[in-house]
């Protein structure tokens, strides 16, 4: 984000601030626009309607275009490595993005399908990465894999399942415990892999 917030993302981020705290369903489109420092035209004329600002919010602060990004540049071919990485950029972008993930979890029985729909985009996005990753290692010969898709999604499980312990009681699991966590599950899978 640009060091002055634009107008739009005046907007997103209220959006997700207010809804963090009150809910979809109890966050007006006039507070948005109030916390933003806009009235509420602007907002209508940029979004449109409460659903889609929150698809938008979605869209623009998820994971998936900095882990297309990672995959595309960052990662090595050397399976521990590549994973710690992955691990680790996940936990601080679902860290950055807290109250976003805290707005899907605690409104996905009131929140509009197309919000759902955005808001699972992502972890989709990351699934297809890991697997096609998974695939080219195993076509190099660097890891056994009998079923990209499920090692994937399992990965991932392990490493969402550790993010929502700590969404849920953040003091309970320190930031030394999280990087001790992500050393050894990183390890075990690596281990696990290996031809």
């Amino acid at each position: 984000m640009s060091a002055t917030p634009t107008t739009s993302e005046k907007l997103l981020l209220a959006t997700i601030n207010l809804m963090a705290e009150k809910g979809y369903d109890g966050t007006t489109t006039k507070e948005i626009a109030l916390a933003a420092g806009v009235n509420e035209v602007t907002l209508f004329r940029h979004f449109g309607t409460k659903e889609k600002l929150l698809e938008a919010a979605f869209s623009r602060f998820h994971y998936g275009n900095e882990m297309t990004r990672l995959f595309n540049e960052d990662l090595k071919g050397y399976l521990q490595e590549d994973l710690l990485t992955v691990s680790r950029t996940y936990h601080n972008i679902m860290n950055r993005n807290r109250k976003l993930i805290s707005i899907a979890l605690k409104g996905s029985s009131t929140l509009p399908d197309s919000v759902l729909q955005e808001a699972s985009r992502n972890p989709t996005h990351l699934k297809n990465l890991l697997t096609d990753y998974l695939t080219a290692m195993s076509s190099e010969g660097k890891v056994v894999t009998s079923n990209p898709e499920i090692q994937a999604l399992s990965f991932m499980w392990m490493n969402y399942g550790a993010f929502i312990n700590r969404l849920n009681d953040e003091e309970a699991v320190s930031e030394d415990v999280l990087d001790d966590f992500i050393e050894e599950s990183v390890r075990i899978f690596t281990k696990a892999l290996s031809p």
